[in-house]
């Protein structure tokens, strides 16, 4: 209708004005003919004055905005603050080249190609002016397009801007970079932290679900074990709930569906168990029930399924929320039960350390079958059958001398068989064994039905030895003394598991004996020679030890491995420097070593009297006021500043407590130590170092037989 108006008005001033009327036509042909000539004749221009002014072009574009520019502008104008405008305009022109009304004036991608070459333009580039060299050396000379040179000569930079912004985006790559180090640094750091944190569980076995380990992803494995445990625990919650609301059925039904899923679980700690424990049943009723009966009890056979019962619970577990759901009742439930299970833990391991010490003590029917049948046959021998040949070595100083101390039979056989079979030269091996008067018959028998060779053997009694008396020993004057009886011997002991486990190591019966005690004693019982290796009775011999007589000790008495590799093993640790005595002597950081494995230059031992400096600590202990008992915390005060450490491969220690020794430092070791009260004669022993004990066992002997020890 306004077409129509339009043409209309238009004919009535067209016969209104006759000739007149031409004037509105010819004017609106003008401007649609001579416009687009003029803007276009413009542009042109402009572009050829760009080109031949580039030193001005920089500063005329700035002040040309394109029309689309000033369009938006007014319309942004009547929306928006001038400060606002003027911060959007700043922030863009700071780009440069990089800002988004660049890439829409440039109209070309980064794969772009000039003339038919192969060549692409970095779009990029940190500076504008690499774009028109780039067209320049692309573009045939003469035939550079104007137009494409001025839209990208609009946006080069000036030196100063390319500074400042090569500063800036240094900066941020700088700044990005270290907060990204930062918190690699800071990740590292905490899963370091854990991992050390779980290796301290004082635990045989670290646990297969700790989520520091390394050698598997832990949350696709046994998914359904601890599905089934997990609905177990949140069952058990839900019928605590259950009862305090009066839910009685439904505590009921919770009650039946967790005694069914504990029964499908089982003792089952993977799901290899599971599916093992899964199979044996069906095997079972296969073998009870006939073909024909299983048909109508087929249902009894996958009640036992794990998926079945993990369903069945997880229905009622759904329709239990519904109900009883209540958060702060669910996590008061769980936190009770957190601290009930830890306080179950703590009881266990009072109880796990009062049993393993309780073990460690005992002897093994086997081995005591074996003494007792070996001392029997001891002395039913002649006396002149009861001597050792090569008697004539055992005070020759150019051999190698060993002493071992043991009232075990078994043990003291590993320990001269492993030497004897890795020894280069064992007609130059001299070992002196002593043990006690109940064993003394025992030890003496085997090794002469079990002769070690060329090596020299000899046995002797330790109460044999008539200068070893109270008078002289402070050891033995105590252990006469009605205090230490008392300690030892006292009635009111607690009977139950948990109690008084702590003290229990230091009340062990190896304390009361004087076995223990005689490595204070060497040049008293061995005067004519002048170096000895000791070795304990838990110790394995793995390679040729003649390299021990050849280490230089520098003016020391000891030679030994130190343990201090973890602060827990310094002196410290033995000590009570609480006590004067130990706190001006002694530095509480000072490195502990090894007993178990020591080479001891007895000529520097009697020069130092350090028979005398034990004599010496020992009676200012009658009170047990500066250790508790044993004779590693003694001996560190006795040879301090006197120890000269070996290197770690001569000596292993740990076998007896830790499971997560390396197994390639075990078999580089020359000497491997089961220290702990695992040792590998007892059945608390780890299995996976046992191996390295048991293979020096003849266990074809009649006597081992006899006593029924096997692997």
């Amino acid at each position: 209708m306004a077409i129509k108006r339009g043409v209309s008005s238009f004919g009535v001033h067209r016969n209104r004005g006759g000739g007149g009327s031409r004037f509105p036509v010819f004017t609106l042909v003008l401007i649609l003919v001579l416009a687009p000539m003029v803007f276009f004749v413009g542009r042109g221009i402009y572009s050829a004055d760009s080109i031949d002014q580039n030193d001005s072009s920089i500063s005329n574009n700035k002040q040309d905005v394109d029309w689309r520019t000033k369009l938006a502008l007014q319309h942004i104008k009547s929306l928006l603050s001038k400060e606002v405008i003027d911060v959007i305009k700043a922030n863009t022109d700071d780009l440069g080249p990089l800002s988004l009304d660049s890439f829409r004036k440039q109209n070309f991608s980064a794969s772009w190609k000039f003339s038919g070459q192969e060549n692409v333009i970095d779009i990029s580039s940190s500076s504008s002016e690499q774009i028109v060299a780039t067209n320049k050396q692309e573009t045939p000379k003469g035939k550079q397009d104007s137009s494409l040179v001025d839209d990208h000569s609009q946006y080069m930079e000036t030196p100063t801007m390319l500074a400042r912004r090569k500063l800036r985006d240094k900066r941020r790559e700088t700044r990005a970079a270290g907060l990204m180090k930062q918190d690699e640094d800071v990740s590292i750091k905490l899963e370091n932290a854990a991992i050390e944190r779980s290796k301290s569980v004082d635990s045989a076995v670290l646990g297969k679900y700790s989520i520091w380990r390394k050698e598997a992803d832990n949350e696709n494995i046994d998914t359904t074990v601890r599905l089934i445990r997990d609905q177990i625990i949140m069952a058990r919650v839900y019928v605590s709930i259950a009862t305090m609301k009066n839910k009685t059925n439904m505590a009921h039904e919770l009650q039946i569906r967790i005694k069914e899923s504990q029964r499908a679980l089982g003792d089952a700690t993977t799901d290899i168990d599971l599916n093992q424990r899964y199979h044996i049943k069906l095997f079972i009723y296969i073998s009870i029930f006939s073909s024909q009966l299983m048909k109508s009890c087929s249902f009894l056979i996958f009640n036992f399924s794990a998926p079945e019962k993990i369903k069945a619970m997880g229905q009622l577990l759904s329709k239990a929320r519904d109900q009883l759901y209540d958060c702060k009742l669910v996590t008061g439930k769980l936190r009770a039960m957190l601290q009930s299970a830890d306080e179950q833990v703590r009881s266990l391991k009072k109880q796990s350390t009062f049993l393993s010490q309780l073990a460690a003590k005992t002897i093994p029917n086997g081995i005591h079958c074996l003494s007792m049948r070996l001392t029997i046959e001891y002395y039913l021998l002649s006396p002149e059958k009861r001597k050792f040949p090569r008697s004539e070595n055992l005070e020759n100083p150019s051999l190698y001398h060993y002493a071992l101390f043991s009232d075990n039979v078994l043990a003291a056989s590993v320990v001269v068989n492993s030497t004897i079979m890795n020894a280069k030269e064992p007609e130059k091996h001299v070992f002196h064994l002593v043990s006690d008067k109940l064993n003394f018959g025992a030890m003496n028998m085997w090794f002469l039905l079990n002769p070690p060779g060329k090596a020299t053997i000899h046995v002797e009694n330790v109460d044999e030895f008539k200068w070893l008396n109270s008078s002289y020993c402070p050891v033995l004057k105590q252990l006469e003394s009605a205090a230490m009886k008392e300690f030892y011997f006292k009635a009111d002991h607690h009977t139950t598991l948990s109690a008084g486990s702590s003290n229990l190591k230091y009340r062990n019966p190896k304390y009361l004996s004087m076995l223990n005690h005689l490595r204070f004693y060497l040049p008293q019982v061995y005067p004519k020679l002048n170096k000895i290796l000791f070795l304990d009775d838990d110790i394995v011999v793995q390679k040729d030890l003649t390299g021990l007589w050849k280490v230089d000790l520098h003016g020391k008495v000891n030679g030994a491995v130190e343990t201090c590799g973890e602060s827990f093993h310094r002196f410290d640790k033995y000590l009570n420097f609480s006590n004067p005595h130990i706190a001006r002597n002694f530095d509480p950081n000072a490195c502990g070593w090894a007993y178990g494995m020591n080479v001891f230059d007895l000529k520097q031992w009697k020069k130092r009297d350090i028979t005398g400096i034990y004599h010496r600590w020992q009676s200012m202990n009658e009170d047990r006021v500066l250790w508790k008992l044993g004779t590693l915390p003694p001996g560190l005060m006795t040879f301090y500043g006197l120890t000269h450490p070996l290197d770690k491969s001569w000596h292993v220690l740990g076998l007896g407590y830790n499971p997560s020794i390396d197994k390639i430092d075990i078999e580089n070791a020359a000497v491997v130590h089961y220290n702990g009260n695992m040792k590998p004669w007892l059945e608390l022993a780890m299995t996976r170092y046992r191996s390295y004990w048991v293979k020096y066992i003849k266990f074809d002997h009649p006597y081992i037989r006899g006593c029924k020890i096997s692997e």
